[in-house]
């Protein structure tokens, strides 16, 4: 790959190529480049999230701050209530849904919910969000992108219900909490929301940065194929072939929307059977970006184990569940296979 092709994408290297240690002089070079491909994607990102956070920060703090926002209530109460949580967690799980998860943060660092509501509803968006824009990229990829969507609903709602009988009480409302907010002076209210989010961002600035410099001198310095090929014997484990390891692996540290063009790539290049093609989008359907969006949520106090693992074994689950019905239906998935036009 020229020079040229590898600063404009170097996360698109063919990874199936065997890989030749660099001078140092040359990993230095590397490096350089992977510094500066990192700080520019982080710093891109930083301002693409900004743009989203603060702005639905700001909408929620004054929702909160007006009352409004616990006006309509008794309508999502019922909805809410099947998953363990309070009426008011309807808002960021709608939001994550059909925005995403950055939109989600915004709100759960505006409105008073307890840690382990919070992590409730960031377990949920984890799973289940942006549906509509990810949906399509999965229907790109040659799956019916109405059924993937509604396979993270039910898994989200499935992980939630699942991991409110280990977080104690979480159907306490929090509209009672937010009685002397409401009350509060209005320039108070906003200075304390200006600050509360000027912290959050810094916190999502070193975040990203560091995340997006680490992926990228890692893609520069070729180090990547090592990510793939130590990942390859954990696919049995998850319930796929070992032929879908690059873009499991691509889809769970990039995201199905950054990692989007990979995937659609790799899908191209071979031929993958209509079990297998469908397990690996189940799998990162309900289990990707495992990096960041975690990483986004700790910022929040969170603990790291229940933002990973639960969804982690949702997805195993999942796909396990879809062989054990292929296998009733004799479908199997070895008769026919699907090449990506």
């Amino acid at each position: 790959m020229s020079s040229r092709n590898r600063k404009t994408s170097p996360l698109s290297v063919n990874t199936h190529q065997s890989f030749v240690s660099p001078g140092a002089d040359s990993v230095k070079e590397r490096l350089r480049q992977g510094v500066r491909a990192g700080l520019r994607k982080g710093w891109k990102n930083f301002l693409w999230m900004t743009r989203i956070l603060v702005p639905v920060s700001l909408a929620v703090a004054l929702l909160v701050w007006s009352g409004w926002l616990y006006k309509l209530n008794f309508i999502l109460e019922p909805a809410m209530r099947l998953i363990n949580l309070p009426s008011e967690a309807a808002f960021p799980i709608l939001n994550g849904i059909f925005i995403n998860v950055y939109a989600v943060i915004a709100i759960l660092a505006v409105v008073p919910f307890s840690p382990a509501q919070m992590t409730m509803i960031a377990v949920f968006s984890l799973i289940a969000h942006a549906i509509i824009s990810e949906a399509i990229i999965q229907h790109k990829s040659g799956m019916n992108g109405m059924k993937m969507a509604l396979i993270r609903l039910v898994a989200a709602v499935a992980t939630v219900l699942v991991i409110s009988f280990f977080l104690g009480d979480t159907t306490t409302s929090v509209a009672s909490t937010t009685v002397a907010k409401a009350q509060e002076p209005f320039l108070r209210m906003l200075s304390g929301w200006a600050l509360d989010t000027g912290l959050m961002l810094l916190k999502i600035f070193g975040i990203i940065m560091a995340i997006m410099v680490l992926l990228e001198c890692l893609a520069w310095l070729g180090w990547d194929v090592y990510l793939y090929r130590f990942f390859r014997p954990f696919m049995k484990l998850l319930g796929l072939s070992d032929r879908t390891s690059v873009l499991w692996v691509t889809a769970v540290i990039f995201g199905l929307t950054y990692g989007s063009a990979v995937i659609l790539e790799k899908s191209r290049q071979g031929a993958l059977t209509r079990s297998e093609l469908e397990r690996l989008h189940i799998s990162i359907g309900i289990n990707h970006s495992m990096v960041e969006d975690p990483a986004l949520y700790m910022a929040l106090g969170l603990n790291a184990f229940w933002l990973i693992v639960p969804k982690l074994l949702m997805a195993m689950l999942a796909v396990q569940l879809y062989r054990l019905v292929g296998f009733f239906r004799g479908r199997g998935g070895t008769k026919s296979g699907v090449r990506m036009a």
